[in-house]
């Protein structure tokens, strides 16, 4: 019997006959392509696009499961690559084909260091490994059943969850011992120090000694702070989200900055100030193209004074990514910076984001409805409740004619069924959340796999 695997018969024939359920392009795999050709000339195109496919799957759940293992895109994507090396092996193992990948290799060991830079415990990321054991084993047996004669099934099921056991066993320890030697390098570090104390100072800058703390960063923590938080979708874009930040920092004013790497991908950042406030956004209209070019994002907070200002500063930038992060979900309209102060109403309403896409489907009913023609309803009652009722004003924003205007709002009251002073709060604030966050309001969450 030949197999895809150039004429070698596997020990379990049956695994040559995985194949997935979708059409899987290996080329996006987070996988180096190296390394997935290489698995491919020894397990076969079709168990490999398989395993791939399971390995999608299973980092969704990791990360609906133990939220701290994913944190940026950028991150979620390193835990693809590891989580790819590690089915893939798996697959390897009960092929028993020359390793593809290696049992704990550079995609792994990236994530291990991470994770501790992180400072996520290792007892989150044994959580993760047990999470992603299961479904994987799950999947493996579930086929097992599917493909291998019933008359030896019950023997087989018990060989593969016997091996795949034994695999995860020994890739714990791996990952343990990883885990522990990085952490102590890292412990030690003075990167560690400064990100500890920054830690600190967000979640509780009263308990820190803050003269001692600006020695430490060799940043003054008594002046006026405006904080950032820079992201992109590369987790290899360390040097240049840094470099991106003092850029972005000195176009609004700052004086002097202090930037903190925290995860794959995302960094937190803050620049000294005058007490009047910052430059304002029209010194960052030469830097859109840039930042949007290298795939880069910021959020920013409002200026604060001293080690409160400090914290509260960050938490809106903070609060300010994640609307942008929500906007992006729902295919928003792509831009490169998202300012607290632009947003707040929109990030407070939205802090439990269930609730807040009931209270925007029930206030608008059918005015929630998908379609460009109910969005462009939407969007005009929005800026009509906006700009005071003024034509003018929403025909001057929108780019339309007047008598369009006029037309609109009469239709979006009419779909609404209730004059625009009924509840005429409750509307906007609805309104708003809808045109910020699109689909992630007006649609109903799917639940996590």
């Amino acid at each position: 019997m030949t197999t895809e695997t150039g004429g070698r018969q596997p020990r379990r024939s049956w695994l040559a006959r995985l194949s997935p359920q979708n059409e899987i392009d290996l080329g996006e795999a987070a996988l180096p392509r190296g390394l997935i050709d290489d698995a491919v000339a020894h397990l076969g195109l079709s168990p490999v696009s398989w395993a791939i496919e399971l390995s999608a799957r299973v980092v969704e759940r990791i990360v609906a499961e133990v939220p701290p293992l994913g944190g940026s895109p950028a991150a979620v994507e390193m835990l693809r690559r590891g989580n790819d090396a590690t089915t893939v092996r798996a697959l390897s193992r009960l092929m028993d084909s020359p390793a593809a990948v290696p049992p704990v290799g550079e995609a792994t060991l990236e994530g291990i260091r991470e994770f501790v830079r992180r400072a996520i415990p290792l007892e989150r990321v044994l959580q993760g490994v047990r999470i992603g054991h299961a479904a994987t084993t799950e999947a493996f047996l579930r086929a097992c059943t599917e493909l291998v004669d019933p008359r030896v099934a019950v023997e087989e099921v018990t060989a593969v969850s016997r091996e795949l056991f034994s695999y995860v066993d020994d890739l714990s320890d791996a990952m343990i011992r990883t885990y522990l030697a990085e952490h102590e390098a890292w412990s030690t570090s003075a990167a560690a120090a400064r990100a500890g104390l920054v830690r600190s100072l967000v979640s509780d800058a009263a308990s820190v000694d803050i003269d001692e703390a600006s020695h430490v960063l060799g940043y003054n923590l008594r002046r006026t702070h405006e904080a950032v938080v820079l992201w992109s979708d590369s987790p290899h874009a360390g040097s240049t989200l840094q470099a991106a930040a003092i850029e972005v920092l000195r176009a609004r004013g700052a004086a002097a900055t202090l930037t903190v790497p925290v995860a794959a991908g995302r960094l937190w950042a803050w620049g000294a100030v005058s007490a009047e406030g910052t430059a304002g956004n029209s010194s960052l209209a030469a830097l859109a193209p840039v930042l949007s070019e290298g795939r880069l994002r910021v959020a920013f907070g409002t200026p604060g004074a001293g080690a409160a200002g400090f914290a509260r500063s960050h938490d809106e930038a903070r609060r300010a990514e994640r609307v942008q992060r929500l906007r992006g979900e729902a295919g928003g309209d792509g831009r490169v910076t998202t300012a607290y102060a632009d947003v707040a109403p929109v990030a407070l309403l939205a802090n439990d984001l269930d609730a807040a896409g009931g209270f925007v489907r029930r206030e608008l009913g059918a005015l929630a409805e998908p379609g460009a023609a109910t969005e462009a309803l939407r969007t005009t009652l929005f800026h009509y409740l906006d700009a005071e009722r003024s034509l003018v004003e929403v025909a001057r924003r929108l780019h339309v004619a007047r008598a369009t205007v006029t037309y609109r709002v009469k239709r979006a009251q009419e779909v609404l069924g209730h004059d625009l002073e009924d509840r005429r709060f409750r509307l906007h604030a609805a309104l708003a959340l809808a045109e910020e966050l699109g689909d992630a309001v007006l649609l109903p969450r799917t639940p996590p796999p």
